[in-house]
This record gives structure tokens, C-alpha cells and sequence, in this order.
């Protein structure tokens, strides 16, 4: 085991989006790093979503077993959707730095804006927490372990720009800080082992689709905040892992699976006010949506044969896995639907359950990732129809300052939208995940992303574990050549 002066550290950095497809002349500070590094691509666990790979990264188990089966889920016990939610003890397993505290004196980890990111035992921690007084106002905010760390590093690069990271500004602003956080977190606090999230390709390949022309700028902006990242590395004496959790595919429409549910009588609404309110306690069935695939929970044993019936004849559903099928999947958790579908090839699955626009809910046409059952890929855009949003966003945030209620109302309810999407498992090692390294590590050409955990264990155990080629193929797209 290498002594604790000889350990090199490693920052691990996650671009979210980036696939072998989007490498080229737009990814110049990425391509240097190739010319000494080695690049496997991945095979992501299902769904191929944020929070079930970063999970499976982190523990190198899949979603049956540490039971991030989405981003969000249905908690039958309070009978409430809930998504996007923090503490890292909603993931079972055995995280990547436990072993590594145990086993090597010292040891020192960061995790910067990767999910379930409250609670961990690591040694440094920020993550964004916005703070919601009594009056109904939000405010942005970060939260950090220990607790003062986000206001050090806030006084020395300047506030988060919350509105950056998710929304319809959402953008490279995010990113480029997250960077310099990284940076002025490593400068302080050394850490053995630094985990860092940059969120920026995410956004524009979800507005716009992995073939829009202007994709490359976006890519450029990401490489160049990545370049930032390796040189920052390279001048630490640190080794680097970056790597992605999926890919994202071309999307034209979305299917409405709750709508479905509704028109058949099995999915209940509560009038609120003037809009309606899914109801999942009273629901024989309804459809947690998320990007491409959606957990379907089914109250009545006896009503899965008529769901998934229903489900398998609708276009742009290309499988529904009851709780058998969803073994070979490694998705046969407790916290899993009764039923999961699986889109078709183009499509995205949407939350709405309403037929009549006039009926969403108030929080439909907001920002507000925690109210909605069901993840809103349409809180990247400002509806096309508001003539002058601009002048509409300042006379919400002057009423804001002014400390009057105030109500965001920017997001459309167009599906059309949304030109990207994920959750698929890909089809081809090209539009799929990728892991790059400059470590010394055997790395085979292509990777199980629950063999990531392994390839981290032998940089700073100094001795293999493990077979990390030993990739259980799931039954969804064409197996890597």
C-alpha cells in the first residue's frame, strides 16, 4: 500500500453528456489529455439517468442493489412522488472512499455537486440547497460539510450563479464556477480524492439534440472549463479520471403515459383551487416519468395485466418490464414500480396527467424540481409565447426584492420542445458514456460503469481487485463490439 507521502491524488471529473461522437476538433484541451491517457467507453447501468449512474459509480453495484432506481420515486409509504432529493444514505452500498478511509491512514475525499451529496461521510462537501423561508419565497444557496466551506470558497470566486445551473439560464457560468470551486477546494483542503460534476452539456443537448449545429460551441465551452481542470492537475502532480454518465439521443415528441392511465380510469386527480393535483394515494395506477423510461406503480396485483397491456400497445413505448423481467435489467428494487416502461427510439416520457392546459398546476409553468411528480426537461426553456420575457423576469424579481409573493410563470407546456433526451441504454459505444484516464491502470476498451469503483480502489490501493472488464450485458441496444 503506498505511503501517505507517495499517494498521488486523483480528481475525477464528470462531464456530463460527452460521448465518443462529440469528441474532435471542438475538444482540444480533452484531445491533449488522449495523447497520454487511455479512453474506455462505458456501458451505463438502467436507466442511464443522473442520480442511478452516479450511484453506481460510487458503489459499483447496479440499481437493484443500492436502489437509486431514478432520479425520483414513488415513496408508497407517504404516498408522495418525490424527486431530486439529497442525503446520501438513500443509497445502499458501500460508497468508493469508506474502503479507502478504512484501509489508508488519512485519506481525504471531496465530492463537489454530484448527487445525494448531504449527510456523506467525506471530508468536504458542496452541493447546491436553496432556502425557503416561511412567506414562500426561495432563495438560491449551497450547502457544504463542514458547514462554513461554501462561504470560504464563496468569498474567494464570488457567489454561485444559482439561476446558471438549472432553468432556463441555465448554462457554462454553472460550470466555469463549479472549476474554479474545484480548484480553490483542492488549494485548501488537499484531497486524496476530488469529485467534481459539471453539468454544462446536459442543457444545451436536451434543448436542442445531440445534431444541432450549434452543439460544438457548447462542447467547445465545456472542453475549454475541462482544459482549465487538467492544466490545474497537471501543476498538483494529480492524475485525472473524466468520464461521463450517458449519452443523449435525438427526441421528436413525448408520450403522456399518466394521461393514458387517466382516460382508462385509473389514475385519480384532487381539485386544488382551479388547478388539478395528482393524487397517487387514490390511484390504481400512475406513471412516474423520467426522461425515457417511467416507473409505473400499480396499486392492485390484479390490475398489471391490464396496465401493461394498455402500455405495450401505445406508440413510442418500446418495452414495459414488470417486476420479472426487471431482474435481467438489474432494476428489481423495492423502491422500483410495479411496471417500467421503456420509450421507443425518439421519444421522452412527460409527467402531465391534465387534459386541459387551463387545469395544470400552478408549479407546471415554474421551475420547481421538487413539486412535480415527475421529471420537466421543459424548465430549460421560457415559453415562446410571452411576448416580452425579459420584462417579464424583472418585474418578478423586483417583486421578489420587493418581498411580495411573486410567481415565476416561464415555462412552457410545449413537448415539442425538448430535442433531447436519455435513460436508453445506447445502442453503440459512440453515443454512449466514456472514461478517459491518465492513471496507471489496465483499461480494457470497454467498461461496465459499476467497474469504476475498482479502477479507483487499485489507483490508491496500488493492486487489482477485481476483473474490472467484467461487464453484465442488459438486454437493450446492440452489445459493444
Amino acid at each position: 500500500m503506498p505511503s501517505d507521502s507517495a499517494r498521488q491524488p486523483l480528481l475525477l471529473i464528470n462531464v456530463v453528456g460527452l460521448t465518443p461522437a462529440l469528441l474532435g476538433a471542438a475538444t482540444p484541451c480533452i484531445n491533449a489529455l488522449l495523447k497520454t491517457a487511455k479512453m474506455a467507453t462505458l456501458q451505463p447501468v438502467f436507466p442511464a439517468v443522473t442520480s442511478t449512474v452516479q450511484a453506481s459509480i460510487l458503489t459499483g453495484q447496479p440499481p437493484s442493489e443500492h436502489g437509486i432506481v431514478g432520479n425520483g420515486w414513488y415513496f408508497r409509504d407517504q404516498a408522495e412522488v418525490r424527486f431530486w432529493l439529497q442525503p446520501n444514505a438513500l443509497i445502499q452500498g458501500e460508497k468508493v472512499w469508506q474502503p479507502l478511509k478504512r484501509e489508508i491512514p488519512g485519506f481525504r475525499c471531496s465530492q463537489l455537486f454530484w448527487w445525494y451529496n448531504m449527510y456523506a461521510d467525506v471530508d468536504a462537501a458542496i452541493t447546491p440547497r436553496p432556502h425557503y423561508p416561511a412567506d414562500g419565497r426561495k432563495l438560491f444557496g449551497l450547502y457544504s460539510t463542514p458547514a462554513s466551506l461554501h462561504e470560504q470558497i464563496e468569498q474567494q470566486i464570488g457567489t454561485f450563479p444559482f439561476p446558471g445551473f438549472w432553468g432556463p439560464a441555465a448554462g457554462i457560468a454553472s460550470s466555469r464556477w463549479i472549476v474554479d470551486c474545484a480548484i480553490a477546494e483542492f488549494q485548501l483542503n488537499r484531497p486524496d480524492l476530488q469529485l467534481t460534476y459539471l453539468p454544462h452539456l446536459d442543457y444545451s443537448l436536451q434543448r436542442l439534440g445531440p445534431d444541432h449545429p450549434s452543439i460544438a460551441d457548447e462542447v467547445r465551452a465545456i472542453d475549454s472549463e475541462v482544459g482549465r481542470l487538467l492544466a490545474f492537475a497537471q501543476a498538483q502532480g494529480a492524475a485525472v479520471m473524466l468520464l461521463s454518465e450517458y449519452g443523449i439521443e435525438a427526441v421528436t415528441q413525448s408520450v403522456s403515459i399518466n394521461r393514458l392511465l387517466r382516460a382508462e380510469g385509473l389514475l385519480q386527480v384532487r381539485q386544488s383551487l382551479t388547478w388539478e393535483l395528482l393524487d397517487p394515494g387514490a390511484s390504481a395506477a400512475f406513471a412516474v416519468a423520467d426522461h425515457q423510461i417511467a416507473h409505473i406503480y400499480v396499486k392492485q396485483a390484479h390490475d398489471i395485466p391490464r396496465v401493461k397491456a394498455l402500455l405495450q400497445r401505445e406508440v413510442g413505448i418500446e418495452q414495459v418490464l414488470d417486476k420479472t423481467e426487471q431482474r435481467a435489467w438489474q432494476l428489481d428494487h423495492a423502491r422500483s414500480g410495479e411496471l417500467v416502461a421503456v420509450a421507443a427510439a425518439g421519444y421522452w416520457f412527460d409527467y402531465y396527467y391534465w387534459f386541459d392546459d387551463r387545469k395544470a398546476p400552478d408549479f407546471a409553468r415554474t421551475v420547481d424540481i421538487h413539486r412535480k411528480p415527475g421529471y420537466d426537461p421543459l424548465e430549460l426553456f421560457i415559453d415562446p409565447a410571452i411576448r416580452f420575457p425579459t420584462l417579464k423576469v424583472a418585474r418578478r424579481l423586483l417583486q421578489k426584492k420587493l418581498g411580495f409573493r411573486y410567481y415565476m410563470d416561464l415555462i412552457p407546456l410545449d413537448t415539442r420542445l425538448v430535442r433531447g433526451s436519455h435513460g436508453r441504454l445506447p445502442t453503440s459505444a459512440r453515443t454512449g458514456p466514456l472514461l478517459i484516464t491518465n492513471c496507471d491502470l489496465s483499461l480494457p476498451q470497454h467498461l461496465a460503469v459499476t467497474a469504476v469503483k475498482q479502477l479507483l480502489l487499485e489507483h490508491f490501493q496500488g493492486h487489482p481487485q477485481a476483473d474490472t472488464a467484467n461487464a453484465k450485458e442488459l438486454p437493450c441496444g446492440e452489445p459493444f463490439p
